[in-house]
């Protein structure tokens, strides 16, 4: 079996569904688990979903998806714009890194302008809902098939 790739979420992402739905939508975390399973399935890739509230987690999280994994989409969610730990994590990945946020932070409040994550991503996608994993997938898979 190849390699799979990872698609981790960060804090408060396992309330999708119960918090702020007009936000963040009303799909919970476990159906956009399998969402996102069916949506690289359809692409022939194996995806690992996993989320955590804690950052030493997430940061295991991360290694885990460059040791093990072809790939990374994360949505490091509130530790975007706090953590450096999270940031030197993803620094070390030697796999594409997408990062993802079901809003467009540029567009909310001014703390969430803040991204510590953006010079040391790949690619970025951003402001399309739970649609934006779809789209994270299938240009995840194009940077893998280009090598």
């Amino acid at each position: 079996m190849s390699r799979p790739v990872f698609i981790v979420g960060g804090p408060n992402l396992g309330r999708l569904g119960r918090r702020e739905p007009e936000i963040y939508g009303d799909l919970t975390w476990e159906e956009l688990g399998r969402k996102c399973k069916q949506w690289g399935r359809d692409l022939a890739l194996d995806v690992e979903f996993l989320q955590s509230d804690h950052e030493g987690d997430l940061v295991q999280m991360i290694h885990r998806a460059t040791d093990e994994g072809r790939g990374l989409i994360l949505n490091a969610a509130a530790y975007t714009h706090t953590s450096v730990a999270v940031r030197d994590a993803v620094a070390a990945c030697d796999v594409p890194v997408i990062e993802l946020h079901l809003t467009n932070p540029a567009a909310r409040e001014e703390f969430r302008r803040n991204n510590l994550l953006c010079d040391v991503v790949t690619a970025t996608v951003n402001g399309f809902g739970v649609d934006g994993y779809r789209l994270a997938l299938t240009g995840l898979k194009g940077l893998l098939d280009r090598g």
